[in-house]
């Protein structure tokens, strides 16, 4: 299988499915991650941290054992200004990458990038899209999306979960690499809060620790 994961920033991709990629791999699937946007930092772009945090992403990237990186290099925090400047090129990687799977984050997220990015997905992958994306899942990012109000599309339902009980120092690992997004327990961006993430959604299911996902498209 081709999968593609689309992550706003460099470290959503962990956050939201890093066991899920961790299995992928380990199941022979050939796995891409585009990053849609750079860092701001202080709502500053400085090109030394941002490669800075590209490294921390590559990093990432072999703990995991992906096969394909792809940066964006939009500007962070501005997603939501226009997203025509993310469908472009994201239809772009689309048509080369051709993937059965895509990843992308959820709608009802507070970021405001991770709810444009979920919106560009939707516009790229609608269903006569050329190629067509057979199976769209939609991710829950600790920290990110777990403040939110529990009403309408803001509100996270899974109905997928995966099993990441074998995967998970894999993917804590994998976050340890982001130095400066990481953070102190009982922050869900440290590594006990993953642990407890992990833990907390494996028991909505009978499992030791797990990644859950809601499902836009499945079509079998």
């Amino acid at each position: 299988m081709r999968i593609l994961v689309v992550a706003p920033h460099m470290d959503d991709e962990v956050l939201g499915c890093g066991g899920t990629i961790a299995r992928h791999v380990a199941a022979g699937h050939h796995v891409t991650t585009c990053v849609v946007a750079n860092r701001a930092y202080g709502h500053r772009y400085e090109p030394e941290l941002i490669e800075r945090e590209r490294r921390a992403c590559q990093r990432a990237q072999e703990v995991l054992g992906y096969q394909e990186l792809l940066f964006l290099d939009l500007p962070d925090e501005r997603l939501d200004a226009g997203l025509i400047d993310i469908i472009t090129p994201l239809e772009e990687v689309l048509a080369r990458v051709r993937p059965d799977l895509l990843y992308c984050p959820h709608r009802g997220d507070y970021h405001q990038d991770h709810r444009a990015v979920f919106d560009a997905v939707r516009v790229a992958c609608r269903p006569h899209a050329s190629p067509p994306v057979r199976t769209i899942r939609v991710c829950e990012s600790p920290s990110a999306g777990d403040h939110v109000c529990a009403c309408g599309d803001w509100t996270f339902r899974p109905v997928l979960y995966v099993n990441i009980a074998e995967v998970l120092e894999q993917k804590v690992a994998a976050l340890a690499c982001y130095e400066v997004e990481s953070r102190a327990w009982p922050n869900p961006r440290s590594p006990e809060g993953l642990r407890v993430w992990a833990r907390r959604r494996g028991m909505d299911v009978g499992l030791p620790a797990a990644e859950a996902f809601m499902i836009m498209r499945d079509v079998w």
